[in-house]
């Protein structure tokens, strides 16, 4: 790989040119934002990725009127400008998005990522963001790194030789961090009613957040878990160190923790930076159903944003504004399902903080359905749980109004009504 500065890096992209960059804790945010400070000279320069942090100038006036932004999953970062006409989201499984460079679907121009420096044998680690990146280095014509001493070594998938990077650039600066915050009352309650519904053996999927750190959290008296999820967080740490994750019952790499990507604190990276235990692999694997499906008693742990008295979730948009996406939800609620033993789980809060009922009559206008009602089996709030699989639309509304905050059940009630004439 040719080393150069970062501005020499960034002339190297061109206008219509459409770039991938990393993401998660590994956005190549000096690099990228380098790229932004030449947009008097360029223009229409399409930016896709999954979710990214920091700050994305691509994303902010001036450098936007150059920019466009085709976003696989809306982070806070990009979230204004992706429900504007400067960008826009599009709706994948996390299992499928590789097939949009693989196929020649969105062919990739320059690829851009964040790399530790090559090893001994000239090999970098792309650190705790595997997921996508590979396809994507292994697809753009240009491929171009930020190389930093702070990135962890990963085991797994995520390895390149340095003679695919293209252009390099130095830096050395620590990858985006996650601080934890404290549980709340409601997220202790909702972690406590889910981690009820674990099993001893059972393998993991959650991601990141109070209410997946507060399942966690109250699992100190289970025994011989398993971990095959996309993402994790520092929630795992305890249980690893206290025996609880060993991995033994698993099918798919017995014993090791399998993830695409990795988003906490240094203690985190720390734990993870050349540690045989976590394999990361690309979300191609991580996220593949059939194979989800083949651990036992897969427990897949996701959230909505809200969910409709017959079991429909939304988990990716506030009524017609793009919020998330729909990530590898689906790939792991069906993996779930189909697993000897499995439980698919939407734990959420029955309220949002401003008191709106998470669970609604209908969907908001214009709100995509990120799981039909057909995949969802338990829903978790603050009040309890519930089985939706196997009952009518009818059932599944009652059950669903009687975890509801109790503020909003009278309402719902009535809606119930109003729809199967019945109370």
């Amino acid at each position: 790989m040719k080393m150069v500065t970062a501005a020499e890096a960034a002339a190297s992209v061109k206008s219509g040119d459409r770039v991938f960059l990393q993401g998660a804790a590994m956005t190549p945010n000096t690099l990228m934002n380098t790229i932004c400070e030449r947009y008097k000279e360029l223009s229409d320069v399409e930016i896709i990725s999954i979710h990214t942090e920091g700050e994305v100038k691509y994303a902010l006036p001036p450098y936007n009127q150059s920019f466009k932004i085709n976003s696989c999953f809306v982070g806070g970062n990009v979230r204004k400008a992706v429900n504007t006409n400067q960008g826009d989201y599009i709706p994948i499984f996390l299992s499928e998005i590789h097939y949009l460079f693989r196929r020649n679907i969105l062919p990739l121009d320059v690829a851009i990522v964040q790399v530790s420096p090559p090893d001994s044998h000239g090999y970098c680690s792309l650190g705790v963001s595997v997921d996508i990146a590979i396809p994507a280095i292994e697809t753009a014509k240009k491929v171009i790194a930020q190389v930093n001493p702070q990135v962890p070594r990963t085991h797994g998938d995520g390895i390149i030789h340095h003679s695919k990077i293209d252009l390099a650039v130095e830096v050395n600066e620590p990858i985006h961090a996650a601080p934890i915050t404290e549980i709340s009352d409601v997220e202790y309650e909702i972690g406590k009613h889910t981690a009820s519904l674990i099993e001893d053996g059972a393998t993991l999927q959650l991601g990141i957040g109070n209410i997946p750190n507060a399942v966690l959290h109250n699992l100190g008296g289970h025994k011989r878990l398993g971990v095959h999820t996309e993402m994790f967080s520092d929630g795992l740490l305890p249980l690893v160190e206290n025996g609880i994750i060993t991995g033994e019952e698993k099918v798919i790499k017995t014993g090791k923790i399998v993830t695409s990507f990795a988003a906490g604190t240094q203690r985190l990276y720390d734990f993870i930076d050349d540690n045989p235990l976590v394999h990361f692999k690309e979300a191609a694997y991580t996220n593949d159903t059939a194979l989800i499906a083949r651990n036992p008693k897969v427990t897949a742990i996701n959230s909505a944003i809200e969910i409709d008295l017959t079991g429909q979730i939304c988990a990716d948009s506030i009524g017609m504004r793009h919020f998330s996406g729909v990530g590898g939800q689906m790939d792991f609620i069906r993996g779930a399902a189909i697993s000897h033993g499995g439980k698919p789980i939407f734990a959420i809060s029955s309220a949002t903080p401003k008191g709106i009922s998470k669970i609604t009559p209908a969907l908001k206008e214009g709100a995509g359905v990120t799981t039909t009602r057909a995949h969802v089996h338990y829903v978790v709030t603050e009040y309890g749980v519930v089985n939706l699989f196997g009952k009518n639309l009818y059932e599944r509304a009652k059950a669903l109004i009687s975890i509801s905050h109790p503020d909003h059940r009278e309402s719902l009630d009535r809606a119930a009504y109003d729809r199967f004439n019945r109370g």
